[in-house]
């Protein structure tokens, strides 16, 4: 006895089924085929090979037969019997099978005369069928096989898309009169939807033939309109249009054979091709983008210095590193240097000054926002072969500028992000390297194109979340923030003027005194640069616009009361110095992203198991700073630090909702515990920035422009600073180092003694 394992396959009794001749002999084992011999067909539940079944993946009805034939096609032929009970199915190691199995009974209520008549009805059905078949005659053989219900089911199963289960469940029908009608339906069922799919089929290839007739006339049309343009040049065809564009384009060799690869598509597809369009989108793209170098003129400097102090009061770094540029471009003819990341607070003149740059060096100007941009083809374009394809926000600025040597500004750099369709920063790795841009490809335009000659300038509000390749590649230029006095000759030169001019009002109409601008400076704004500044003298403007209007005659002057009369915001509330000196309080500088502020670190001792609580909304750097700071004043003070030992420790930093954190507390977060362990007192008329090591060392801060001048706001008299941050010192206005005393650092010792805490005899500096 053989067992055959079967999947996806309808098993009846009373059929004929075809087997190929070399999976018996592989179930059969040592055995080996022979006509006569007994098979018993089970059939698997899942599809699996032969080598991973086990005894639990069959279901448990079978049929019975036995080989009635071998012929020469490596087939057998099995005549099924009767359904069997699987009792006991047993798998070997050997991966041969044995089982015991027990006579299934069924209800035998199918008239013979009955069924013989449906088998007939089907089989003219199938011939029917099989005549529109390409493989009609192999159809008609096995057909001709057919001598039941059962049979025509088993040479149908290939063909049909039932489910396994669905295919078990005609074999488990213990009614043959109700297995029949399944059979019948099932290929019934079959037949019409192959039939009505070939019915379709034949349409869509009447239908494809109409369109290969139709195009074959439009290009006939296509050459006799050619045949007609020529004699008559003025109506011209999109196809010689582009062709003209192409030749006067300058484009380079790549770029042409792209260009023409493309035009060809264009002619032969038609313009009625579903493809027409975005094949005319991108020719009409490519040919109309500048190729050709630009001539680089000379630049006169003291005519672009000029222009720039037109546009922009200050700003001094920033417009000598454009005039070195530009002495550079006229020595070497070209365009050349290093890409300019300006990166500075919100309103403090990145964006603005492009604009300045692109008129002093006589180019055209362009500006790129990537502010939240997430995805890689918003930088190198999409791919044509996408629906809506467009070029990347790069190629499509230069289109738009019109020449190939631009003033670009990519403002916002540090609001890049990346998502799963890529990231935008990686893609800008490329456009940023004067070493690579002048090969840049577009996914779009699928040619290189040469980049070298534009002047990439880009604006950060901070460098923490700029990559590192990225940030390699361009020059850091840093706008500090803007102090009062600068503030106010901006606001005299350009603010309240441009103001005027959008309200409507005369020059002559309003006059703003010094103090009404010092009041707006410092009592409705605070921030680095003039942003907010604008936008109060905007709502001032327009709130005494009501008075000129209604008064042709009135000539208003802006004084602090009418100031804080016409705006309907309330004042801004700085920080401070305290007005009397405490135990434990010190006064430090935090920078912000909208300028600089002074920061009180107070500390308080109370009964306890010497535990350290921190409190403030402080970051984790900070906290270690707090920790270091605690350490090092126990080592400086290890006498008076034994109060800690049965008392709790309280840092707090006022305004616990706004977070805090950044390497430059340590020095205040220090001097405060010396105050508070010593009962010395520091004058809250100094302050402190800087970092301190385990070891006492000093260590340099960023951002002390900003934090100077927020010192400088708030009455501070004396600042001290870490020693190596005394180079900076260069970058800090005038008029602030003129009215605070800084003084250099180089370890907390020397700091503890200027501020009149008592420092330990036995540490040297």
């Amino acid at each position: 006895m053989i067992v055959v394992p079967t999947y996806n396959m309808i098993l009846s009794p009373d059929a004929a089924i075809f087997f190929p001749l070399d999976q018996l002999r592989r179930n059969a084992g040592a055995g080996g085929v022979a006509v006569g011999e007994k098979v018993i067909l089970i059939v698997a539940k899942e599809n699996k090979g032969y080598s991973e079944l086990t005894e639990n993946d069959f279901y448990p009805i079978g049929v019975s037969g036995s080989i009635t034939e071998l012929n020469q096609q490596g087939y057998a032929v099995i005549r099924t019997q009767y359904r069997v009970n699987l009792e006991d199915v047993r798998i070997y190691p050997d991966h041969t099978m044995k089982l015991m199995t027990s006579r299934r009974a069924e209800d035998d209520d199918l008239d013979s005369a009955a069924g013989q008549e449906k088998l007939r009805a089907l089989l003219r059905e199938m011939h029917s069928f099989a005549e529109g078949l390409p493989w009609a005659q192999t159809a008609e053989f096995f057909i001709n096989q057919v001598d039941s219900l059962g049979m025509a089911a088993c040479i149908m199963s290939p063909l049909l898309s039932n489910s396994n289960e669905e295919r078990y469940a005609i074999l488990a029908e213990d009614s043959k009169a109700r297995r029949a009608e399944l059979i019948e339906k099932m290929l019934y069922e079959y037949i019409e939807v192959a039939r009505i799919t070939n019915e379709a089929n034949s349409s869509q290839q009447q239908e494809y033939q109409q369109r290969y007739k139709e195009a074959a006339i439009k290009r006939q049309m296509e050459h006799l309109q050619k045949e007609l343009d020529d004699m008559h040049p003025e109506n011209v065809t999109d196809v010689q249009k582009f062709q003209q564009r192409i030749q006067d384009s300058g484009m380079n060799e790549t770029a042409r054979r792209e260009a023409e690869k493309v035009l060809n598509r264009l002619r032969q597809e038609g313009k009625e091709s579903v493809e027409s369009g975005m094949l005319y989108d991108y020719l009409d793209f490519v040919t109309t983008l500048s190729w050709k170098k630009e001539k680089t003129e000379r630049i006169d400097l003291a005519e672009a210095r000029h222009i720039l102090d037109e546009d922009h009061y200050g700003l001094k770094k920033v417009k000598d590193r454009i005039i070195q540029q530009i002495a550079v471009m006229n020595l070497k003819q070209r365009q050349s240097g290093s890409i300019l990341l300006f990166v500075g607070a919100p309103g403090t003149g990145k964006t603005s000054i492009g604009k300045s740059i692109a008129r002093a060096l006589g180019r055209r100007y362009v500006r790129v926002s990537l502010g939240g941009v997430h995805d890689e083809s918003d930088i190198r374009g999409h791919r044509r072969t996408y629906i809506g394809s467009m070029p990347g926000r790069i190629m499509d600025g230069i289109h738009k500028s019109g020449v190939s040597n631009p003033v670009m500004v990519l403002d916002e750099v540090d609001k890049l992000s990346a998502s799963y369709n890529g990231s935008p920063a990686s893609a800008l790795l490329e456009v940023l390297d004067p070493e690579q841009n002048n090969t840049f490809t577009d996914h779009y335009m699928n040619v290189p194109y040469d980049l070298s000659d534009v002047l990439f300038i880009c604006t950060a509000n901070s460098l923490d979340t700029i990559p590192q390749p990225l940030l390699d590649r361009m020059e850091v230029i840093q706008f500090q923030g803007y102090t009062p006095l600068e503030k106010q000759r901006i606001a005299r030169e350009h603010l309240i003027p441009k103001s005027m001019e959008a309200m409507g009002i005369a020059e002559n109409r309003m006059t703003v005194t010094d103090e009404a601008l010092e009041t707006l400076i410092s009592d409705y704004t605070m921030e680095a640069g003039v942003r907010g500044l604008r936008k109060r003298i905007d709502a001032l403007c327009r709130s005494l616009a009501v008075k000129v209007a209604s008064d042709p005659d009135a000539v208003i002057e802006v004084t602090p009361e009418s100031v804080r009369e016409e705006l309907d915001t309330r004042p801004i509330r700085h920080d401070s110095i305290l007005p009397e000196p405490q135990e434990g309080v010190v006064t430090g500088l935090a920078w912000t992203p909208v300028g600089g502020d002074i920061l009180y670190i107070e500390t308080m001792l109370m009964p306890g198991k010497g535990e350290l609580i921190i409190t403030g909304q402080l970051g984790d750097v900070m906290k270690e700073s707090a920790r270091i700071a605690l350490s090092l004043v126990k080592s400086l003070f290890p006498h008076e630090a034994e109060v800690l030992n049965d008392h709790d420790l309280h840092i707090h930093v006022p305004e616990g909702a706004v977070p805090k954190d950044g390497p430059s507390a340590g020095v205040t977060l220090t001097t405060a515990l010396s105050s508070l362990l010593t009962g010395r007192v520091v004058d809250p008329h100094i302050a402190m920035t800087g970092e301190v090591a385990l070891r006492g060392a000093v260590t340099p801060i960023g951002g002390l422009p900003e934090k100077l001048m927020a010192a400088q706001r708030a009455g501070i008299t004396k600042v001290f600073i870490p020693k190596e941050n005394l180079y900076d010192l260069k970058d800090v206005a005038q008029e602030v180092r003129d009215k605070i005393e800084i003084v250099p650092v180089a370890h907390i010792c020397e700091l503890l003694d200027a501020v009149g805490v008592l420092k330990p005899m036995s540490i040297a500096v």
